[in-house]
């Protein structure tokens, strides 16, 4: 932890004094990101269908997934309704309508056959992309649940599976070893490449969702631990979650802070199958982040057109599209696009504005992702209580 700190302090340096020239460093980032990138997808393959491959009960699976997509949808909601409140304290857009640029259009599939693609792939082959990680993770659960039913004649692949694990782990171990060179070399280039575009009328939009992102990823998350395992917990959680909530922030993409986030649940006690399920799944459809993106997105376009962001229904609408965006439409090849059709299509919006929203997306994503990650270990933490009741936490720590 101490030393991915000190790598992303000296990288946010280095971009800073050398500005654009700080694009040398980015092959040094590429490489820590593409090896963990490589590893992910056996990651998740072996984590997930060697965790249902070992249940005995099917109703414990059932119930973790339960509980889980409940919680993803609650704590969507919540920050959804945070976001209206601090987006009615400092709006995200004043002054006159922006002019549209012209010569852009819409496109894209629709969205039954966006739903399939999520889901499913055509070729067994498909399933070892980083981009279809939601078709991989239906796959790792049929193939686990396929192994759990099978009996005896099973056993041989479910330890198969259970040692593919392990040595994923140490693969996994093996390469955040160069994580502090690697994470710092991709901040310096971030921050000396990009930053400049937090400038000009994108300032406010960055303005309004740093310090709300922050906000919310100390206060409700310290409200959704202690209620998950009380103070013990709490002060477990923030002692293990930095190196997942630094990784997050640093390479902007949930799947590859997904070994960090399994290695933070284990240290505070979440069960095996718990963590190996929530994780990798949240990892593509749980975005507290994105809802809060959303929202602000929404606003943006509201004073873009003068239109007056008040009231319950208006408020409602915005709420149910973003939880849909950051908690199903996520979990889709080019999720984030289509999230933001959603939002053009849904009000009426002219297409022409969607460039706009993109943009803001590419401002707020290091925050984002940060709260989308740590989310799923907040997830773990509160399925951990209705599964064991509300002393699970002490008592795991006294075994």
């Amino acid at each position: 932890m101490i030393a991915l700190f000190i790598g992303i302090v000296f990288g946010a340096c280095f971009g800073i004094v050398l500005g654009p020239k700080a694009a040398f460093f980015k092959p040094f980032g590429d490489v820590f990101l593409n090896l963990l990138f490589t590893a992910v997808v056996p990651l998740v393959f072996f984590s997930m269908s060697s965790a249902v491959a070992v249940m005995k009960d099917a109703r414990r699976l059932v119930r973790i997934m339960g509980w889980m997509m409940l919680f993803f949808v609650l704590t969507g909601l919540v920050a959804s309704a945070v976001m209206i409140l601090a987006v009615h304290v400092f709006p995200p857009f004043t002054g006159a309508a922006w002019a549209l640029p012209g010569g852009v259009t819409g496109g894209g599939m629709s969205t039954a056959d966006a739903l399939v693609r999520a889901f499913t792939t055509p070729d067994f082959l498909d399933l070892l992309s980083k981009k279809n990680m939601l078709a991989l993770i239906v796959f790792s659960i049929l193939l686990g649940a396929a192994t759990s039913v099978s009996g005896e004649k099973g056993v041989p692949f479910a330890r198969f599976l259970a040692s593919g694990n392990e040595v994923m782990g140490k693969v996994i171990a093996l390469i955040m070893k160069y994580a502090p060179i690697g994470l710092g070399a991709y901040i310096a280039y971030l921050v000396g490449v990009m930053g400049p575009q937090l400038m000009g009328s994108y300032a406010r939009v960055a303005l309004l969702y740093y310090p709300a992102a922050l906000i919310y990823f100390i206060v409700m998350f310290s409200l959704y631990v202690t209620w998950a395992g009380g103070f013990a917990c709490l002060r477990a959680f923030w002692w293990n979650i930095s190196s997942t909530a630094l990784t997050a922030l640093a390479t902007g993409s949930s799947v590859a802070t997904i070994p960090a986030n399994l290695e933070a649940a284990k240290k505070m006690g979440v069960e095996e199958d718990v963590r190996e399920v929530i994780i990798p799944l949240g990892a593509t459809i749980h975005m507290e982040g994105s809802c809060l993106a959303a929202i602000v997105k929404i606003a943006f376009l509201f004073g873009l057109f003068q239109m007056p962001f008040t009231g319950w229904d208006t408020w409602l609408i915005a709420a149910g599209i973003a939880v849909l965006s950051g908690t199903v439409i996520s979990g889709i090849p080019a999720g984030g696009m289509l999230g933001e059709l959603l939002i053009i299509t849904l009000y009426g919006f002219p297409i022409e504005a969607m460039p706009l929203i993109t943009m803001i997306g590419t401002i707020v994503d290091p925050p984002a992702t940060m709260v989308n990650a740590v989310g799923d270990n907040v997830t773990c933490l509160m399925v951990s209580r209705r599964l064991n009741g509300p002393a699970w936490f002490t008592k795991r720590q006294e075994t």
